[in-house]
């Protein structure tokens, strides 16, 4: 049979004629193809104690199962059974036959396609071969045999946005890929009535339906056309596509988006509302999501405001508030300008995905967890992926999620601060100090059911201290080697200087922490999680005392930071052979300290990060004692100086930009040594006088829906539901019902929107909860008060 490659776009297991079936489609370099891969056996584990009994409960339910004992254990070393059906269905009455017993049953929740893919260390790439038959441009492969692989595609990509009503009725649906840009809009080109002859030279290809059951048939037949791997979007599933499925279902259609003509299927989760699509043989992207997971942030996620960050350019509409009022009227009025504005929100998306490379990010972590490309999140599904098969290759089925109270662990680090403002202060960082610890202490889930066994002592053969009453084997574990192999990995996707796939490997060996000190990880347990933040808590205060012995003063410390007062002010070279030095014995000690006391070989690695020329450490607000998170300082870059804002309004979305401005400007004149007396005055009379209005604005996100808020109603509620009063006495859409963002001044009559401000604006609220925090929490420190220095001003006003 022919060995082919592939890399997988999706994965589904049904049941089919008395046995199971798995479905991967696949993008291989022959087309889009579907894996059929027959017979495989869904598989639970029970305490064998429990088999022969079960084996009677199983023959008079007449449910066709087969137990095998298997030299398996409990992660309580108890003996196992495994339990083999011939149908999901038959699993599916296994599972509920024990919850009426009480018979605890391991791994039941474990996909069929996930546990077949598992256990061949599939991710994402895979070699195949099977009966192969080609209908059109897809290839299907019956009785498939797969196998782990290396093959790295490349996927047509779509993106698709859709236009309507305020009461959900399409206007029209835009594509943009590198097969086919257009837009179908519903109506007819002779009735157009454009109005927008300066459009002309970016007009798109738009093909015209008659009504919005022809937009959506018009729609599918794009797909099977162009044939797409990829969708993406902008809120794509929970907005995009439920509305597509929701129309569908109105005008009794099945969208038959998938490949082979499969229908898509959308549902939503009971607890979150949240939507999720499935398309057999295409994945969906949404653009939010996908940059949320791959760690990005943003102070609003409205399109219009991502893609100004990213690539200095906007939506075809600016306004807002009046944006639906001038869609309706352009469907009205000016369909060829719909299409222009439908078809660049498209664009913007794709170029996003550009510009951040997040296809090759998803791409890349498929390939190293094994995880779907769409997964949101993935931490605790790529843990499982990557230990899973391991542990059950060492004689262990997993645990359970437990439902039981459990007890959490500390956190990072964090040490109380020393406020002041200081010359010369240096920032030193452990190197990925969580995966550092466990790759130095071993510290793994299977190490530590292996390590209880064992005394804890100083001969190589015992086991390793942790916390908690943890312990870890010397040599039965697996975690330790696994973050080595990626970190060795992104080491060469550094040096190769492939961002992507640097990122990725970052983000899933950081989470592997995140992940044991999860209670909705299987593998949770308080002495796993301990043993790496407490360990981080010792690491850190040794780190102290050993910077402290040679002269310096630790001033602060957070989680792998460690930020060190130079006592006096020092040129950048002379700086920089500190902080060299510094990290050179700070490793060779804990080197030398792992290896006597532990008899292990250290991976703690402290780096050199920053030299501030200027740092200010401030006090908790109202309070002499130092802060925490929160500190600024003056840094010298290849292209000048630049300032730092940690935690301080700068660095915060819920300030205004007078106070962003105004913080800028005070902090780089009191690290110059310049007198800034003159330039507060003179700032608080420009804004009592009105010169600075437009700087005002607060711009703050709706966390729940409105009517939600009951008892403490803050000043943005205030405001959001004093605009959508408005936009209902207007006949306008409600914009914050369900969330959003909204933008509001604080008037003499209270907090009201910009969109629909009639009062002055409460200047004093301004001075007092906007510059007066900024001016405090540097001022002392060069001898002034905010107040000593603008009362006698105020007083003029």
């Amino acid at each position: 049979m022919t060995l082919r490659k592939g890399f997988l776009l999706t994965r589904h297991a049904r049941d089919i004629n008395g046995t199971t079936q798995i479905e991967l489609w696949a993008a291989t370099p022959e087309g889009p193809t579907q894996i059929l891969i027959h017979h495989e056996k869904p598989v639970c584990f029970i305490p064998t104690t429990k088999a022969k009994y079960m084996a009677r409960k199983v023959t008079q339910t007449g449910i066709s199962a087969e137990l095998k004992t298997l030299p398996l254990t409990s992660f309580s070393h108890e003996p196992l059974t495994a339990c083999y059906t011939n149908t999901l269905q038959d699993a599916t009455r296994i599972h509920e036959l024990c919850r009426q017993e009480e018979i605890e049953v391991l791994e039941s929740d474990i996909k069929l396609a996930e546990r077949y893919l598992m256990e061949r260390f599939i991710r994402g790439s895979f070699e195949f071969t099977g009966q192969m038959t080609q209908h059109g441009n897809v290839t299907i492969v019956q009785d498939a045999k797969c196998r782990q692989g290396d093959f790295l595609p490349t996927l047509n990509v779509v993106s698709l946005d859709l236009e309507c009503s305020e009461k959900g009725h399409l206007y029209s649906i835009g594509f943009d890929s590198e097969k086919d840009a257009r837009v179908i809009m519903i109506g007819d080109p002779q009735t157009d009535g454009r109005a927008s002859p300066d459009h002309a030279d970016d007009i798109p290809v738009i093909q015209w339906v008659e009504d919005e059951r022809a937009l959506l048939l018009a729609m599918v037949a794009w797909f099977h056309t162009y044939d797409p791997d990829i969708i993406i979007g902008w809120n794509v599933i929970d907005f995009d596509f439920r509305l597509l499925h929701r129309r569908a279902e109105k005008h009794h259609l099945k969208l038959m988006l998938g490949r082979n003509h499969q229908s898509s299927y959308f549902r939503t989760s009971n607890q979150s509302q949240q939507g999720f699509v499935t398309i057999p043989g295409r994945v969906v992207l949404d653009g939010i999501d996908t940059l949320k997971t791959a760690t990005y942030q943003f102070p609003s996620w409205s399109l219009e405001s991502v893609s100004q960050t990213l690539l200095n350019e906007g939506k075809a509409i600016h306004q807002v508030h009046d944006r639906m009022e001038e869609i309706n009227m352009m469907f009205r009025h000016d369909k060829t300008r719909l299409a222009v504005y439908n078809l660049k929100d498209c664009h913007l998306v794709n170029r996003i995905f550009a510009q951040t490379h997040l296809l090759d990010f998803v791409i890349q972590r498929s390939r190293l967890t094994g995880i779907e490309l769409d997964r949101i999140g993935g931490s605790v599904a790529s843990f499982t992926n990557l230990y899973l098969p391991q542990l059950h290759r060492a004689g262990y089925i997993a645990p359970n999620l437990s439902a039981a109270d459990w007890q959490a662990s500390p956190g990072g680090y964090v040490m109380d601060s020393i406020p002041n403002l200081y010359d010369s202060v240096l920032v030193l960082d452990f190197k990925s100090l969580y995966p550092s610890i466990i790759r130095s202490f071993l510290i793994d889930p299977l190490g530590l059911i292996e390590g209880l066994k064992l005394d804890v002592g100083p001969e190589a053969h015992q086991a390793v201290p942790g916390f908690r009453g943890g312990q870890f084997h010397r040599t039965r574990h697996f975690l330790p080697q696994m973050i080595e192999t990626l970190w060795a990995a992104r080491d060469e996707a550094k040096k190769n200087q492939e961002k992507a796939f640097s990122q990725a490997i970052k983000i899933i060996m950081n989470s592997f922490y995140g992940v044991l000190g999860s209670s909705g990880c299987r593998f949770f347990d308080t002495r796993l999680a301990s043993s790496i933040t407490m360990r981080g808590h010792e690491i850190m205060k040794q780190t102290k005392t050993l910077i402290e012995a040679q002269g310096y003063q630790v001033i602060y410390g957070d989680t792998d930071s460690t930020f060190v007062s130079l006592g006096k002010a020092y040129a950048q070279s002379d700086a920089d052979d500190i902080g060299r030095q510094l990290v050179a014995s700070v490793n060779q000690w804990w080197k030398t300290h792992l290896w006597d006391t532990y008899r292990l070989n250290s991976f703690l690695e402290i780096e050199y990060e920053t030299h501030y020329i200027k740092f200010l450490m401030p006090t908790i607000r109202g309070a002499d004692t130092g802060s925490k998170k929160r500190y600024a300082g003056l840094i010298q870059t290849n292209d000048g100086e630049q300032l730092i804002f940690k935690g301080l309004e700068s660095a915060r979305t819920d300030w205004t930009e007078l106070a962003k401005r105004f913080q800028q400007q005070l902090y780089l004149r009191v690290f110059h040594g310049e007198n800034p007396c003159d330039y507060i005055r003179e700032l608080v009379a420009g804004t009592l006088a009105g010169q600075y209005d437009q700087e005002l604005i607060y711009r703050k996100r709706l966390r729940r829906k409105l009517h939600e808020y009951q008892k403490n109603i803050p000043p943005q509620v205030r405001a959001a539901r004093m605009a959508d009063a408005m936009n209902q006495q207007q006949s306008k859409p409600l914009q914050y019902q369900n969330k959003g963002v909204i933008e509001y001044v604080i008037t003499l009559n209270g907090p009201e929107p910009v969109a629909y401000q009639s009062s002055q604006l409460d200047y004093q609220h301004y001075i007092d909860k906007q510059l007066r925090p900024v001016a405090d929490a540097i001022l002392p420190f060069i001898g002034y008060r905010f107040d000593e220095l603008t009362l006698p001003q105020l007083g003029l006003f």
